[in-house]
């Protein structure tokens, strides 16, 4: 027996001790030593007896030795990681690395394991991770934590893994749960810590869908994992055409982003494979090709121009959008000094109504502002809900003549990109041209983009015509991008910001603070001056024309979504009369690509998002989704196919984590070592010795046959007394 006591219980217990016995001899003298009374005094003095050694906690231990054979757990990486070709022999480090997987397949059969079976039960399990369906990737903390659940004998743990944890708690938790149960964790690192020769293709950012008959660009980006410099062939196949290619050079150990430019001459459904050479010296191959689905169809985008005298950027824009066979322009020109507004053919004699300005694709708007003869608030309102619930696009053009600054005040005021300075509302004038100098963001967009090489595209900017007049811009608002600034004038906030752009509900806004971009044509026509206005034409409608019918129109975010991410469904709804519909039942029923169908009720936008209706919902699946969108007021229905791209948490072609599997071997008390070593490990193993017996207390303090016994004991002792004639 054993007493959990501490100083003051042990004085208490002597001194009480002492006490009692003095007070039952005092007690029995007093009776004249009967016999009867020393009975009594001797139960009452076993009594505090028990009492006090229960205050010292008295514990029986009991050693219970195991029946059953030691459990080992042999935990196996059977996750995409595996697949990995980087494992090297020692013994001969020039010869072609081994996949992981293929590595360790002699290491997971049980006559491996043969001289520590003698002495355990071995037991061999595999693990990835339990993530919902789509998401793949490696959890080693619920591998850790469910063996050290299943299996009550266990007497330690083998950790084949390259530690590519990625999804989960931390594994730190389970080795910390099965140091406090004294279970070992021997970890066996599979695949090298360096990333070995390889070379990588992505192309996260290519379009979902394009325009026949005009160039679209695939960005790619190549990351290189060897140690020279390459020369290599891009190329792009499925155009149902001949093979785009583009030759490249990627540095050693470096990374290359760039385009290819292909046309489409039909229109329909292509799956692009965008593929580079495998390299003599790389150990993965299968990271050099990427599949692209995206849909070719006709382009009919419609755009107007409002303007209030026909300057010479209005005229080279028009001329540019009207020459363009993609888009169709209608143009508003007020003419304020003049008694009738512009006329001929293309021209509008007034405002558009509401229903025919939410035909537009992309509004231009030039040198106008709120005045007789020109715009009124009733106008601006309806230019933001084009631009807030219907996707449009509103491009601002100032001019010398200060119209924009009367803008302040009406509801475009919220979106114009910049802040004009009051004090100089007709600008500024230079009697030496100045010139766009492209920020980081401009760089790096495809909107500013006039030649696919970065180094030629800076080129270009930096020797465009320059102008002699911008917009006395002051800076850009909170949460615009500045793409171009001026190359020497300043404000009190910095460069003076010329091209900027950013989000407004639904829509987009571009700010252009030059009437000089048709100088660019000097020396190469229309060249720059097309290219650019048309992609700024087709960037901003890029949205409105994901999928739509005669009365609906679908558009979401992000344009390639990855599983597992939240897509942002909107859609604009035209009820029976062509009004924008303001409430009504909407859905859009989601099918996945292994036939799972959900039903998304989209909300109404409210008195500030005319006709435009909005929800969520977040795929799980990668491929592709059917997308069904009904109204039931109007009856419309839209059909749209989604691509929807793996979340690839799990990925070929990393280096091994060592140092997680470390941390989990030093926490459990075990220890790391490497697949060419595992034969040292099973003969550690098998010399371990037998468990030590478990010692079990048993605690009579708290034990129910220890207070039975006292109560008993009690009652013997009061009605003894009752006996003795004691009251």
């Amino acid at each position: 027996m054993t007493f959990l006591w501490t100083p003051a219980s042990l004085i208490l217990t002597v001194v009480v001790l002492a006490a009692a016995a003095g007070c039952c001899f005092v007690s029995w003298k007093r009776s004249g030593y009967a016999r009867t009374m020393g009975w009594l005094e001797v139960l009452r003095f076993v009594l505090i007896t028990l009492v006090l050694i229960t205050l010292n906690q008295p514990e029986i231990p009991t050693e219970i030795r195991p029946t059953e054979q030691p459990t080992l757990v042999v935990l196996y990486d059977n996750s995409d990681s595996m697949k990995t070709q980087d494992v090297l022999n020692p013994e001969a480090p020039s010869e072609r690395p081994r996949v992981r997987s293929d590595a360790i397949a002699t290491l997971i059969q049980p006559q491996t394991w043969q001289p520590v079976q003698n002495r355990m039960q071995v037991v061999f399990e595999p693990f990835a991770a339990q993530a919902p369906i789509g998401v793949r990737g490696t959890d080693l903390n619920s591998a850790l934590q469910s063996t050290s659940e299943k299996h009550a004998g266990l007497r330690s743990v083998v950790l084949i893994s390259d530690g590519d944890w990625n999804t989960g708690d931390a594994p730190q938790r389970a080795a910390s749960a099965l140091r406090v149960r004294g279970v070992p964790v021997y970890s066996v690192s599979v695949g090298s810590e360096q990333r070995l020769p390889d070379v990588v293709l992505t192309a996260s950012d290519a379009p979902t869908f394009g325009v026949v008959n005009k160039s679209l660009r695939i960005p790619f980006r190549i990351t290189s994992w060897l140690a020279q410099d390459r020369e290599m062939l891009v190329s792009l196949t499925g155009t149902q055409g001949e093979t785009v290619t583009k030759a490249v050079r990627v540095s050693g150990m470096g990374q290359l982003q760039d385009t290819l430019e292909w046309k489409p001459t039909r229109t329909g459904d292509y799956s692009l494979t965008l593929e580079v050479p495998v390299d003599e010296t790389e150990t993965q191959s299968d990271n050099n090709r990427v599949t692209i689905p995206l849909v070719i169809r006709d382009e009919e985008l419609r755009v107007l121009i409002i303007e209030s005298v026909p300057r010479w950027e209005y005229r080279y824009l028009r001329n540019a959008l009207e020459r363009d066979p993609g888009v169709e322009v209608n143009c508003l020109l007020f003419h304020p000094d003049l008694s009738e507004t512009g006329g001929g053919r293309g021209y509008l004699q007034q405002f558009p109504s509401e229903k025919e300005l939410f035909e537009y694709d992309v509004v231009f708007l030039g040198d106008v502002g709120v005045a007789q003869r020109q715009l009124t608030l009733a106008d601006c309102t309806l230019l933001k809900q084009l631009v807030r619930s219907q996707a449009g696009g509103l491009v601002f053009l100032p001019g010398a003549r200060g119209h924009q600054l009367t803008l302040q005040g009406s509801d475009l005021e919220e979106l114009l990109p910049v802040v004009l300075n009051p004090a100089v509302p007709k600008g500024k004038g230079n009697s030496r041209p100045g010139r766009f100098a492209l920020t980081e963001a401009g760089r790096r967009s495809l909107l500013t983009r006039l030649e696919t090489e970065d180094i030629e595209n800076e080129k270009i900017w930096n020797g465009l015509p320059g102008f002699y007049w911008h917009a006395a811009a002051e800076r850009a608002k909170i949460g615009a991008q500045v793409l171009a600034t001026h190359d020497t004038e300043s404000s009190s906030y910095g460069r003076v910001p010329l091209i900027v752009t950013r989000t407004a509900g639904t829509g987009k806004v571009l700010f252009m603070g030059s009437d000089g971009a048709w100088r660019w044509r000097k020396g190469v026509e229309d060249l720059y001056h097309y290219r650019f206005w048309g992609q700024v034409v087709r960037w901003m409608a890029y949205q409105r024309n994901m999928s739509q019918g005669e009365s609906m129109r679908l558009f979401y975010s992000p344009d390639r979504p990855e599983a597992g991410s939240v897509v942002n469904l909107n859609v604009n709804v035209t009820s029976l009369a062509g009004e924008p519909l303001r409430t009504g039942t909407v859905t859009v029923q989601t099918t996945s690509p292994s036939g799972q169908t959900d039903t998304v009720r989209l909300t109404p936008g409210g008195e500030d998002s005319w006709g435009l209706f909005s929800g969520t919902f977040s795929p799980r699946d990668g491929g592709q989704y059917r997308l069904v969108t009904t109204c039931t007021e109007t009856g419309a229905r839209l059909e749209t196919v989604l691509s929807v791209t793996g979340q690839e948490k799990e990925q070929i072609g990393l280096p091994a984590k060592t140092d997680v599997l470390r941390e989990i071997s030093l926490t459990t008390r075990g220890e790391l070592t490497d697949a060419s070593k595992v034969q040292q490990l099973i003969e550690k193993l098998a010399a371990l010795p037998q468990p030590a017996p478990v010692i079990v207390p048993i605690r009579l303090w708290s034990h129910p046959l220890w207070a039975g016994l006292m109560i008993l004991l009690l009652g013997v002792f009061w009605t003894a007394r009752k006996f003795a004639g004691f009251a």
